[in-house]
């Protein structure tokens, strides 16, 4: 008999909420009847809504579970404040079944900043990480996919921390993405190993010390979305500029009418979310604008994490290499 993986979805959170996030769930319930004997969703939102769009005969199925929810954190409100005045919201309720166990993973697209107060001080960070981090995929014109990390939770980094960037996210490309051996490559205005500034210079010696990942030296920007390398390290303030120049290119694209297969993989709706890496528990934060496809790919990628058991392999590779 095959585990079945319980699945928190924050129905309050994000711009289109709740209306797109449940009709997300009913996408993913349609394009995903094959894991229903391997599911079972988690609703954190308002009862009555819940029911009124899924309807009475659905809502009676064993899959799903409805947690009533009288709050919401805004995108507005201060992370830290939100989540201590408001117990009832659907955010701190999910961090709380899912620090009891009673969920595998929690997703939201609601206010990234509590999530993240979520995830270091309900769950905590998995021994030996110094920060967690949160990764966006590279489409590739070969058809291959790499991933960028940190992409915005860590504006200033010490080297110690790209060199466990370049490890979480090897576990990460091996696990999620079946990429064996995947190719690191630091972030870097030049490919020789004396560019960069003092952060850079530093990580790049202790990533070539490094034995538990393929590091293949300093990349730059022009590269990353070539086959170079699989995984691309670099601080969240760097990240996070690239990753929204890139959602910038396919708005314009877009809106000009241009038709492009290799294009549609910067669709951030494709994709759903992305793991918080390097705690000790799955949660998965997507974009804020999601609709209705994006949420059910977040649930999709939340089961996968779940399957996966994404903590249980970094913290093992964490014991196995070093702690910083």
């Amino acid at each position: 008999m095959s585990k079945s993986y319980n699945i928190g979805i924050d129905i309050l959170g994000g711009d289109n909420a709740p209306e797109c996030n449940l009709n997300g769930v009913h996408r993913f319930l349609e394009n995903h009847s094959d894991l229903l004997n391997s599911v079972s969703l988690f609703l954190f939102g308002e009862v009555t809504s819940i029911k009124e769009s899924l309807g009475e005969e659905l809502c009676s199925k064993p899959y799903i579970n409805i947690i009533d929810c009288k709050d919401n954190i805004g995108y507005n409100e201060h992370p830290v404040k939100a989540f201590l005045q408001k117990p009832e919201s659907s955010i701190v309720k999910g961090f709380g079944y899912l620090k009891a166990g009673e969920i595998d993973v929690f997703a939201s697209a609601g206010n990234t900043g509590a999530m993240m107060v979520g995830s270091t001080q309900m769950i905590g960070n998995i021994e030996g990480i110094s920060r967690p981090v949160i990764t966006s995929i590279l489409p590739r014109e070969s058809g291959n996919h790499g991933i960028i990390l940190d992409v915005g939770i860590n504006a200033d980094c010490k080297p110690e921390m790209l060199n466990q960037f370049a490890v979480i996210g090897s576990i990460y490309s091996e696990f999620i993405r079946n990429i064996k051996n995947p190719k690191v490559g630091l972030l870097n205005i030049g490919e020789e190993e004396e560019k960069g500034n003092l952060v850079t210079k530093a990580a790049h010696k202790l990533l070539k010390d490094n034995n538990r990942i393929n590091f293949i030296g300093n990349i730059e920007s022009r590269g990353i979305l070539n086959d170079g390398a699989d995984v691309i390290v670099c601080d969240g303030f760097t990240g996070n500029i690239i990753l929204k120049q890139a959602e910038s290119f396919y708005e314009i694209i877009k809106r000009r009418g241009i038709k492009d297969d290799y294009f549609e993989h910067f669709n951030y709706e494709s994709y759903g979310g992305t793991p918080v890496l390097g705690i000790n528990s799955n949660v998965i934060i997507a974009h804020g604008i999601s609709n209705d496809e994006a949420i059910c790919n977040m649930i999709k990628m939340s089961f996968d994490a779940s399957k996966n058991d994404l903590p249980t392999k970094i913290a093992e590779a964490m014991t196995s290499t070093f702690v910083c």
